[in-house]
């Protein structure tokens, strides 16, 4: 009989023990159980928020309404003399977000526009304090739907002098330049960056006192037309067609 030699372990698991699964202890069962009764309790809490979450999403109603009519001074051009101002606050939401004056136009059943009025704070830098004075600024652009403010870049308006005219999402009014030496005819249009017309109306009187350029232009609805009159003698006459002004009666050329 040959004779065999030293059994050797190699420490290997048997293959019919490599691959058994652990009895399940009591204490797995249970929260296994419990893990399938929560199931159902987390889906739907993901559900409710998940539904809150678009509900917040959704954009609330705001409440747009003016405050009282408060008396104001503000000065001339020259500042020598104080002129009467009637002030009221805009509200959102029942706080405060700008302070207007005049009466606001209804640009759609969503937009307006209202004037801005504004303090500033005119004290010297060798004053102690503040020392706050009105003064009219330019246009606000109101959305009654998200409740946004926004400034309305008119170019060439002058918050003193310039007298503005509106129809439907159109305005008109007479604009000074930068330098004080030009006067413009101006017709612009909410949404668009540029004047649909721009057109040169003599020169500034520059008076001390407000609006006193030009009275604001008059618009015709049928045919649209639009009439700048800075003098008795200095009338401009554009007509509004699909976005393109022509001019219908301008200034009679002098006879040589």
């Amino acid at each position: 009989m040959a004779a065999t030699g030293p059994i050797v372990h190699s420490g290997a698991m048997p293959r019919q023990c490599r691959f058994a699964m652990p009895l399940a202890t009591p204490r797995k069962t249970r929260l296994r159980r419990t893990s399938r009764k929560l199931l159902p309790l987390l889906l739907a809490l993901c559900a409710i928020s998940f539904c809150c979450s678009l509900c917040s999403a959704v954009t609330k109603p705001h409440v747009i309404t003016y405050g009282k009519w408060i008396s104001a001074k503000w000065p001339n051009a020259t500042g020598e003399k104080m002129l009467d101002l009637k002030v009221r606050p805009l509200l959102i939401d029942t706080r405060v977000k700008e302070y207007t004056t005049g009466t606001p136009h209804d640009v759609t059943d969503r937009l307006f526009v209202v004037r801005r009025v504004l303090r500033i704070n005119d004290s010297l830098p060798s004053e102690s304090g503040a020392h706050w004075q009105w003064q009219r600024g330019g246009w606000l652009l109101v959305d009654r739907q998200t409740g946004h403010v926004s400034q309305l870049s008119l170019p060439e308006f002058d918050p003193f002098y310039s007298t503005a005219s509106w129809y439907r999402d159109y305005v008109a009014y007479c604009g000074v330049s930068d330098d004080g030496k030009k006067l413009y005819a101006i017709v612009a249009q909410v949404g668009r960056r540029k004047p649909m017309l721009k057109k040169d109306a003599g020169q500034p009187a520059g008076a001390a006192d407000p609006d006193s350029e030009c009275p604001a232009p008059a618009w015709e609805r049928s045919p649209l037309r639009v009439t700048f009159q800075s003098d008795s003698d200095h009338k401009l006459v554009f007509s509004l067609r699909n976005r393109i002004v022509d001019v219908v009666n301008d200034a009679e050329e002098p006879e040589e």
